[in-house]
């Protein structure tokens, strides 16, 4: 196998690490920070609920992400590495400072950038429609915003219709709701590795594939996933929790029913995007899910507004940031792989 192969499959993997220091972190974050469990235990769950999410529901994710570029297959393997290279800086760069961000952002903007600068703007699928579907750059774009918008929502109307029996119930309901956590989070957790893990997957397969190993998209083996996978949950357990303290502290001081809502609001929104093949953002899913509890207790002046003012930049940001470090990185890459 060529190096320049070799080198971008394990940063494909590296992208994997780095999603679960951001994005797998948020399946466990109010479930830890509302002391419904402990750190081990939940990074266990996680990790197994993680790996059930692609093999059971299958990638259909990783079609979308395999399909943002098109170029010639001669300079395919150093276009996907300097884009995951992009991709895999802004992720550590977020994670350092303790913001979640996405990294479907960061993904679709560091392929983008080097496609363009490698092959010009006729190499990205733009979309938003692809095969009368949500698809392309701007598709992904308006998957990720529409699943925002659905974590806000859908946390702020559970939240209003959950307090009402809450404000009646005695001390005895704290056990069956942070059992109810415990499930919300296991579904999360499965929903986010159905999701997230596939990006990886679809960016392994676009590499086998330009290699002349795999036929399609659909060929990716099993080990492919698992590996994936694997490497999402390990990004879980070492780095994770810089982005756990903010979920589930920073932004807007959660209770049990608070992170009962935000993970079962979290997980619906994020699976049925798994099962529509959306690649969407779990950062921004449960991020705004919070600031919906905030909405629907109706304390607005309890939400730290300057985090959340810092995670909106970082959003709006993330696409351009992922692309100007890709381009940076394509010559290394064409010189590397011989392109």
């Amino acid at each position: 196998m060529d190096s320049a192969l070799v080198a971008a499959v394990a940063l494909a993997l590296a992208f994997a690490l780095t999603n679960g220091f951001l994005d797998a972190a948020n399946a466990i974050a109010t479930l830890v920070a509302t002391r419904a469990a402990r750190p081990l235990p939940a990074i266990l769950m996680a990790s197994i609920a993680n790996l059930l999410g692609p093999l059971l529901l299958g990638a259909a994710v990783a079609d979308a992400v395999a399909g943002i570029v098109t170029v010639e297959q001669g300079i395919a393997v150093a276009v996907i590495g300097a884009g995951l290279t992009g991709a895999v800086l802004w992720d550590v760069i977020t994670w350092w400072r303790g913001i979640p961000t996405s990294s479907s952002h960061a993904l679709v903007g560091g392929l983008t950038g080097s496609a363009i600068v490698a092959a010009g703007v006729d190499a990205v699928a733009w979309g938003p429609l692809v095969d009368g579907h949500l698809g392309g750059v701007l598709g992904i774009l308006v998957g990720i915003f529409l699943a925002t918008v659905l974590g806000f929502g859908t946390s702020w109307l559970l939240e209003r219709v959950a307090l009402r029996p809450a404000r009646r119930a005695s001390r005895a309901a704290q056990r069956p709701v942070r059992l109810g956590q415990w499930a919300a989070s296991a579904w999360l957790a499965f929903s986010h590795g159905a999701n997230d893990a596939s990006k990886a997957v679809g960016v392994v397969a676009a590499l086998l594939v330009a290699a002349g190993d795999i036929d399609d998209v659909s060929d990716t083996g099993v080990l492919t996933i698992v590996g994936c996978s694997l490497a999402l949950t390990l990004g879980t357990a070492l780095g994770g929790w810089r982005i756990v303290k903010t979920i589930g502290t920073r932004i807007y001081p959660l209770h049990s029913l608070d992170g009962l809502v935000n993970q079962t609001s979290s997980a619906a929104v994020i699976f049925g995007a798994s099962l529509a093949g959306a690649p969407i953002s779990t950062s921004q899913v449960v991020s705004s899910s919070v600031v919906g509890i905030g909405a629907g207790r109706r304390r607005w002046h309890h939400v730290s507004w300057g985090v959340v003012r810092e995670i909106a930049l970082t959003w709006l940001t993330t696409m351009p940031g992922a692309a100007l470090f890709a381009a940076l990185a394509l010559p290394l890459w064409m010189w590397f792989a011989g392109a």
